[in-house]
């Protein structure tokens, strides 16, 4: 088990129109709440696309907490608090992972606010975030490329799951994953055709205003996910 910082994404899903309007509604008046959580580094409320990743079209059922804690036990009193029941208290389906980050790199709100507290075995599960701020005159391009990279995953190997989220709709974009091994991933990174023309695209002509990449090593989940089968985890997962 990791000591020091961890980082926890909890997923919900709402259905019927009250509580996904609730959900919505979350969006803007409950970030400042959450932050208050004591051991809380850094949060993200965020609301989800359809589909795997990447989506310009929203999903008004489900949405997503990130936290990076200061130790575990700072998530283990926020999981049991009024502020989580907030989260969850309406939502018919939760799934929290909890993770510890092994490498690095861009920034996030001008910080990388992930310590690197782990060495990658090679072998084991791994989850992975991406973000990005699209610059406004290219969200055509992005919008336009980004989408045939997103169904292209669906059937590449070692995907376990994969779910495309964001702050704020069409800029402020993020995706989350978890792959069988550090391999798979990097398969899927460095050549796929959909995905190596995007990131030649983005590097070339310069998408982000700001971007971050990061990879964890999975420690434990809890609550369950449709398509998510604990028999892809390692024994240590709890569903």
């Amino acid at each position: 088990m990791s000591k020091g910082q961890i980082t926890s994404i909890s997923f919900f899903k709402y259905v019927g129109l009250k509580n996904k309007f609730n959900a919505l509604k979350n969006m803007g008046f409950l970030p400042g709440d959450l932050e208050k959580a004591p051991g809380l580094a850094f949060s993200k409320l965020m609301g989800s696309g359809k589909g795997n990743g990447f989506s310009i079209k929203p999903n008004f059922n489900v949405y997503a907490f990130i936290g990076i804690w200061n130790e575990k036990k700072d998530f283990e009193a926020f999981y049991q608090s009024k502020k989580f029941y907030k989260l969850n208290g309406h939502a018919i389906q939760h799934w929290s992972v909890l993770m510890s980050p092994f490498q690095a790199h861009g920034k996030w709100d001008n910080q990388n606010p992930f310590q690197i507290t782990e060495k990658y075995d090679g072998i084991s599960p791994i989850g992975v975030i991406t973000r990005a701020t699209i610059k406004p005159k290219f969200l055509y391009q992005f919008w336009k490329d980004v989408p045939a990279v997103s169904e292209s995953i669906d059937d590449k190997a070692g995907r376990l799951f994969s779910i495309g989220i964001g702050e704020l709709p069409l800029i402020l974009q993020s995706t989350f994953s978890i792959w069988e091994s550090k391999k798979h991933m990097e398969d899927f990174a460095y050549h796929s055709k959909y995905h190596k023309e995007v990131v030649h695209k983005t590097r070339k002509l310069g998408w982000y205003s700001e971007e971050l990449f990061a990879r964890f090593i999975i420690l434990e989940s809890r609550g369950s996910w449709e398509g998510v089968s604990s028999k892809a985890f390692t024994t240590s997962l709890e569903f």
